[in-house]
């Protein structure tokens, strides 16, 4: 028997485990950054060498990402503000991990249900529910994507002003919070990128694994 309400969920799972996949990937895949040390001239913004800029970043990242990390930013002062803005990404951070791995438990158990024969999928317009997840996502990251490409200045000020509502501790001073001295927008623009990138590519293979799912039934 076709369960629509599973098939749905099952859709909407993929979907949110392509985009916390996306984002994941410039946060704990740490060489990201590394690479662009150099290319950056943040030694030169800095005035530290790699292996003191990586410590740095290596320590902030811990705290966002390992439970239990003590906020630290290397030899790079910080202020109160700027550990509290720290805070609240660290909860997005948080947020996006437990989405993550809620989304693969999820989509992993339904499509082994699925395979057992507990229920069958719909199939909306004979349309394989990858498809769809990829359809939905390629479409809204391609509206995000346009508008980040025209003005990636006004796109970063929008983004913390809707995550960080009401907050102005994101606004750095670069002599008391100099650790943003090793954090140039340029990185974060690259983050994006990234994320997009991978949001396609993924995208693109649900389109595809659902087209050639359609053909099969």
């Amino acid at each position: 028997m076709k369960h629509k309400g599973l098939s749905v969920l099952l859709c909407l799972f993929t979907a949110l485990l392509v985009v916390t996949g996306s984002i994941a990937l410039p946060i704990y895949f740490r060489p990201f950054y590394y690479w662009q040390i150099e290319p950056l001239d943040i030694p030169a913004a800095t005035g530290y060498d790699r292996d003191t800029i990586k410590a740095a970043y290596d320590e902030v990242l811990d705290y966002l990402t390992l439970p239990g990390a003590e906020f630290g930013t290397g030899v790079f002062s910080h202020t109160a503000e700027g550990e509290s803005h720290f805070a609240d990404c660290k909860a997005l951070f948080d947020l996006n991990a437990t989405v993550l791995v809620l989304s693969l438990a999820m989509v992993l158990i339904l499509s082994w249900l699925c395979r057992r024969g507990v229920f069958r999928l719909w199939y909306p317009r004979g349309l394989h529910v990858t498809f769809w997840a990829g359809c939905g996502v390629l479409t809204a990251f391609a509206a995000v994507g346009l508008l980040v490409a025209r003005d990636f200045d006004r796109a970063f000020v929008v983004f913390h002003r809707l995550f960080f509502p009401g907050k102005e501790n994101w606004v750095f001073d670069i002599h008391a919070d100099a650790i943003i001295n090793a954090l140039p927008q340029e990185f974060f623009m690259h983050c994006a990128a990234l994320i997009l990138c991978s949001v396609v590519v993924m995208s693109i293979t649900l389109l595809v694994c659902g087209l050639y799912r359609r053909k099969r039934t």
